[in-house]
Formats: structure tokens, sequence, C-alpha cells
């Protein structure tokens, strides 16, 4: 997950965005004084007189559960707090170990900053690295303030090195396992276990207000030793202790020697279905609620045993067949080039975990293990009733109890994260005790749940007592939203945990989630385009419409590919890269044929039209738009009336500017007529003005001022002040040519009238101004624009 906040720190100083909440912070003084003065001290660059041009990087290495983010934070925290300034934070390790792609990265870090530099939706990722990098050396230094860009688990060098800025007033601090090689002038960090003092200082804190470590300073000491004085560890084995006030701590000590502390399986695969009695949850769909899992939330109060029998309904839920598709579609997201292994915990972690981990009662040790399966390594008492199937209060309390525990950090607002350093462990228990169906049916029911939600969030936007209204009523009350605000915070706040989610379905190898990633994706989606402004959704809807792609592909789902492709050689065609548009569109043509879609044909047909008309070859333009028009004319819908219309038009337009004038005056003759069916009056004024623009550029100005007299009637009708106006000036310059100069200055003196009641003057000559018949719907080059 990519955690961006940009933060104005310091005495006084607002914050445009909450930074995380500051764990307790004890010992680490000879590390910061470190850190302090590596920020100003010379660099071997400098020192040979050719000082680099970039910033100066700061590494905090240390092993998992060594404290390394926290002291990153406190440094950061300590240095604004002197000067004021901005802190960017970005975590670029996902939980499981994959590196988060620099796009990803660059393209949140942008937003946070609300830069006008962003690109546009489908971006590559040096495009946005080069714009990150822009705006923060523009940023940096501005009016004295520092920027402090913090990177949390840095997989590999080259994450830093694509998002450094060529600029000597920004700092960059990395957090990472181990040494950044290929960062020049780096500065390290390297951490250890916190010094003895500081160690049973932070486990006492844990433990509470008992004196029992107070009074065996001897026995506290000898636990802190065995916890390796690790902070992780030392809040664990305290937060066990302290739920335990009739606990010595010799017996204490006696207890942790006992836990092993071999290590933890790694290289195993994750769960699968090939196990025996595999359930397949890609075919989980609404019948699952009709099981009563999703419910859960709204039936805080029922017993676990029945929450329990809600799961065994859902898993025999779970083998019906698929439900009807939804239509909202992707292609898939270029995965980042793995990282290095992930850490291996270190022993005094594995053993303080495993200590806390066996003290838990057999349904709270499940659903921790379970939280491995939280999108973002983030679980707020929903999921975390969706994941092991209780009720949202019993899940509340375990969340509580396992924050008192140290398993989790609270964020705020309901919300817990799972700890990075404990994430390899949760995991290990989760092979090692789940069996891979129930795995796998345990996320089914969180996607399930995080797909009602959604549709919760889009239905608060509709208008009262529309059919979405309706059900939205009759959902669980823990589902809904109460206005649209509340649903747009929650949408804006759980974005990065619902793209995590998304991606997680997706990337399912064996397809068992497709069915779930198809709703999910299209509720995502959706969510967006209703709390969104078309320019902000659009880069998360690009991403979304490729991981569903890639679902489309994978299933031989030829209608859904269709439509993820035209959607997105939209955006394409909408950023210039017309290439690549009309590479996926013919793609989407394609498909369309192969899932007998006629109107998916008919739309890439079309898209292929505008895309080679704005590319200037006009030739291959209309022989896209005439194959599109034949498709259109075998179908009677009102959709494909339309699209005749639209289409008759822009052949005019081509055919006008490839200067077949015979051709263009036919087309927008045609689309006149069209339109004229239809009833469009405004459309209809406007081909029969194109048409009459074709007959002045042939020199036949006695045909131009009939057709634009008839244009100015269906203007009339149509209420079109401003077209009216544009041929009133027209039929002036057309009466002239003929001679008529009464009528050239009375249609004048109408045009400018029309004009000055519309706030212009009236100068220009009108010739120009009258938008062409057919500009409605798909955009002036004809692509397709979905909803």
């Amino acid at each position: 997950m990519t955690e961006q906040v940009v933060q104005s720190a310091g005495k006084g100083a607002g914050t445009r965005a909450p930074g995380p909440p500051r764990p307790h912070f004890a010992g680490r003084e000879r590390e910061l004084r470190a850190l302090d003065e590596d920020t100003t001290r010379a660099g071997l660059h400098t020192l040979s007189g050719h000082p680099s041009p970039y910033s100066r990087v700061l590494l905090v290495a240390g092993a998992p559960g060594s404290g390394r983010t926290t002291l990153a934070e406190e440094f950061v925290h300590r240095l604004c707090a002197r000067t004021p300034g901005t802190v960017l934070r970005a975590r670029l390790t996902d939980p499981g170990g994959t590196a988060v792609p620099t796009e990803r990265t660059a393209r949140d870090l942008l937003a946070a900053l609300e830069s006008s530099r962003t690109p546009q939706a489908g971006a590559d990722e040096e495009a946005l690295s080069a714009a990150l990098r822009a705006e923060l050396a523009d940023r940096a230094g501005r009016d004295g303030r520092p920027l402090v860009l913090l990177l949390d688990d840095v997989a590999r060098s080259q994450q830093v090195l694509d998002l450094l800025p060529e600029s000597r007033d920004c700092l960059v601090v990395a957090v990472s396992s181990g040494p950044l090689t290929q960062v020049p002038d780096v500065r390290p960090c390297t951490l250890g276990g916190l010094d003895r003092a500081a160690a049973v200082s932070l486990l006492a804190r844990r433990a509470g207000s008992a004196p029992r470590l107070t009074v065996d300073p001897r026995g506290a000491e000898t636990l802190a030793e065995l916890c390796g004085d690790l902070p992780a560890a030392l809040a664990l084995v305290g937060g066990w202790f302290g739920a335990r006030p009739k606990l010595s701590v010799a017996d204490a000590v006696a207890l942790l020697r006992q836990v092993p502390d071999t290590p933890v399986p790694r290289g195993r695969p994750g769960p699968s279905a090939e196990a025996d009695g595999a359930v397949d949850a890609g075919n989980v769909t609404d019948a699952t609620d009709a099981a009563g899992t999703a419910d859960a939330a709204d039936a805080a109060d029922a017993p676990d045993g029945e929450h329990a029998a809600d799961a065994e309904g859902a898993a025999g839920a779970a083998g019906v067949g698929d439900v009807a598709d939804p239509e909202t579609d992707a292609e898939d997201e270029h995965p980042a080039p793995p990282g290095p292994p992930a850490p291996y915990p270190p022993a005094p972690l594995v053993r303080a975990f495993r200590l806390v981990n066996g003290s838990l009662t057999g349904s709270h040790a499940r659903l921790l293990r379970l939280l491995s399966l939280a999108p973002a390594a983030s679980v707020d008492p929903l999921g975390a009733s969706a994941l092991a199937g209780c009720s949202v209060a019993a899940a509340h309390a375990a969340l509580e109890e396992f924050v008192r525990l140290g398993l989790l950090r609270a964020l705020g607002g309901s919300r817990y994260e799972v700890p990075g350093c404990l994430d390899p462990l949760l995991r290990a228990e989760l092979e090692e005790h789940e069996r891979p169906d129930e795995a796998l049916l345990a996320r089914a029911r969180l996607l399930e749940r995080t797909v009602r939600r959604l549709e919760a969030c889009r239905a608060v936007c509709e208008p009262s007592g529309s059919p979405a209204r309706k059900r939205l009523a009759g959902m669980p009350g823990a589902l809904r939203f109460a206005h649209r605000t509340e649903a747009r915070t929650w949408l804006e706040a759980r974005r990065p945990e619902l793209l995590a989610a998304a991606r997680a379905a997706v990337a399912d190898s064996e397809g068992r989630l497709d069915t779930l990633a198809r709703r999910l994706v299209s509720g995502l989606a959706r969510a967006l385009d209703a709390h969104r402004e078309p320019e902000a959704a659009a880069p998360e809807l690009y991403r979304l419409h490729e991981l569903v792609l890639d679902v489309a592909e994978r299933g031989g789902l030829h209608r859904e590919r269709a439509a993820a492709l035209l959607y997105l050689g939209d955006l394409d065609a909408g950023t210039r890269r017309l290439e690549t548009a009309r590479a996926r569109y013919r793609t989407a043509l394609d498909s369309a044929r192969a899932g007998d879609d006629p109107v998916a044909a008919g739309r890439a047909l079309e898209s292929l039209g505008g895309t080679y008309a704005e590319l200037g070859d006009w030739e291959r333009a209309a022989d896209w738009y005439g194959r599109a028009l034949a498709l259109r004319l075998t179908r009677s819908t009102p959709a494909d009336r339309e699209a005749v219309a639209r289409l008759h038009a822009r052949l005019g337009a081509v055919h006008g500017r490839a200067g077949r004038r015979s051709e263009a005056l036919r087309g927008w003759k045609a689309a006149a007529a069209a339109f004229r069916r239809l009833g469009d009056s405004a459309s209809h004024a406007r081909a029969l003005s194109e048409a009459a623009r074709v007959q002045e550029e042939a020199d036949r100005p006695q045909d131009a001022v009939r057709l634009c007299g008839q244009a100015l009637e269906a203007a009339r009708r149509a209420g079109d002040v401003r077209l009216q106006a544009a041929l009133r000036m027209r039929l002036a310059d057309g009466c002239e040519r003929l001679g008529d100069r009464r009528a050239a200055r009375s249609n004048r003196a109408a045009g400018r009238r029309l004009l000055a009641a519309l706030g212009e003057d009236g100068t220009g000559d009108g010739t120009g101004e009258a938008p062409a018949a057919g500009d409605a719907g798909p955009d002036a080059a004809g692509r397709y624009r979905s909803g």
C-alpha cells in the first residue's frame, strides 16, 4: 500500500492531511543525534569540490521490529518542530513483500501535493516520476520551508532513485532492512536493539502501572534481553504481561524461555484451491448474502454460534454458478518487478509473537491469522467480522484486545493496521492452521462485504425514491451511509485498501475470485464516478479497467474485454496517445465480434474513425465511419438511429476535410434528414448549416443561401440564439455575394441584435462559430465515451 500524507509540521502549523499516529518513543537519542548531524555534514561530493545536485538521503536500516519506522517518524517530527515544513510519506512495499510500482507511488504523491503537473490517466512510469521530481524540486525550499520525503519499507535502491529530486533543499529519509548501495552518498543509520534501560522502560509502559517489574529489576532486564531489546517484541511481551496481573516476572521469563524461536517457514506457496475440498470462490455471488455472512454487520448481538452457522451456509453457497456479469470492465495492471526477499523476522520477535499468539482463545487466534488476508494490512470491525464470520461487536472487541497486546496498531476512526514486522508471522500461521478453502472463503466474504459497502456508497448519491435508494434502505444499518458527505469521506479514506483489494482479487492466478473481482471493480468504479470529478477519477478508473481486462482475458469474456478496451482507448485518445488508442480500438473490435456484441462493435468502428480523423488520415477515417454506419443501419434501436445521424455528420466532416465536396454535401444532407426524423431541431439546424458551408466553398451562393434559410428556421424551432446569430451573419455574406445588399444589411443587423442579447459585440463575421451537428454524445472525433 502507498500511504501519502502532505503535512505541514511545526508549532502552530496546520496539517493538510493527518499524519499517522505517533507511538510512544523511548531511547535512540544517540541515533537521533547522528541523523541530525548527517543533515548538515558535508558529503563526499561536496568535499571533492563537486556537490551533488540531488537531495540528501538519510537511511534508517534495521531488522523488522527494531523500531526503524518509529525512529524515522520521530526524527522527522523533531526536525519539523524546529523548522516547520512539508512532509510527504510513502510506503514502497506492499504486505507480502511486493514492491510498490513507482507509477503508483508518484501519482499518489502528486495527488497529495495537488500538483498541476500530474500527467493524465494512463501516463507511464517515466512521465509520472519525472513530474514528481520536478514538483518536489520546485517546492523544496519555497519560502524557506524544508520539504522532507519519508520513504518507508524501501525494497531496492531504484525505488529511491526514481523519486529523488534534483534539489539540495529536499531531504529524503529512507527506511529499509538493508543497505541501499546504489544510492549515491547515502547516510546510513543502522539499528539494533534499544539500550537496556530504554528497553525496560518500554516494557514497563506496555505492562501498565503494576510494580512487578520495578521490584524485580534483574528479572525485568532478563525479560528485555529475551526480547532482544527489540521494540516490537517488548511491546508484545509487555502487553501480554500486563494482561496477567498475577504472573510474576520470574514466571514470565520461564514461560518465554519455553517458547521456541525456530525460523518461520519461507518460500511456501500461498493458500491453494487444489487441496481436497477446495471451494470455488470465483462463483461466490449474492447467494453468499442469502446465507447470511454478509449481513453479520447488522447482527452484532447475535451469538458467535449463529454466525458460525452463517459461515457454513456461505460455504455451501460458494459453489453456485456465476451470475450475470457487470458492465464495468478493465485490463491488467503491470506488476512491479519483485524486490528482494522479505527480511526474516528476528528470533526474539518470533518467540514473543508465539508467546502472545499461543495465549489467545481459539476464535481470536483464528481472526488474528485471517487478518493477513486484509487488503493493504488495514482492517475495520466490519471487515474483521466478514473475515471471521462473526458479529461486528465480537470483531471489534477482538481488535481492541489485539491493540492492547501489541498485535495491531490503532489508526483512529475504528481502523487498525497489522504491523509490517508481524505480517510474515501471521501469513505463516494462516498457512499452517487454515485449510486453503477456508482461507479462500474468508477472502470471498470480505470481498462480498466490500462490494455491498461500495453499492451503498454509490446509492447514497442517487435521487430519493430511485431503485438504488430503495435497495440502500434495505441494507443492514452498519453498511449504510447517512448522507453523501459521509460516503465520500469513507471512499477517500479507504481508497488505498479498496484498490489493494481489487488488485489482490485479480492477482489470483487460478481465477477463483474472478466473479467477485469484476463486481468489486464495477462497484469501485461507479463509486469513484459518483463522488469524484471525471478528471480526478480517471487515473484510478484507468487502472481498474486494466485489472478487469486481465480477468476478462483469463476467462475468455469477450464482451467485457471489448468494453474495457473501449474505455481505455477513450482515455488514451483523450491524452493524445493516438497510436495506443487505435490499437486498443482495433482489439476491442475483434473482441466485440468474437462476443457477438454489435453495440460494442459499432462503438469500436466509430472510435477508429475518430482516431484516424485526429491523425489527419481522412481516407481511413471515412472508411471506418462508413463501416460503422453500415452496421448501425442493420439495427433499429433508438441508440442506433441516433448513431446513424451522428455518423452521417462525421462522414460529411471528414469528406469535407479531404476536399470531396459532393460526398461531404451528401453526408450533411443525410445527417440533416436523420436529425429531423429524430426531432432534434438543434442538430438538424447545424447539419443544414454545414451543408450550406459546403455549398459556399463550392461557389454555389444561391444554394448556400437557401440552405442557410432552412437552417435558420430549424434554429428558431430549437431556440438556439447563438446559432441563429451565426446563420444571420452567413446569410448576410451570401446575400452580398448575390448582390442583394438590402437583404444583407437586414440579416447583419438581425445577427448583431441577437449577439447583443447574448452580451457579445457582433464584430465577427459569423462564419465559423456554429458547431457541427452531432457534437453531442461521443466527442468530436466520434470516440465512444463510456458511462
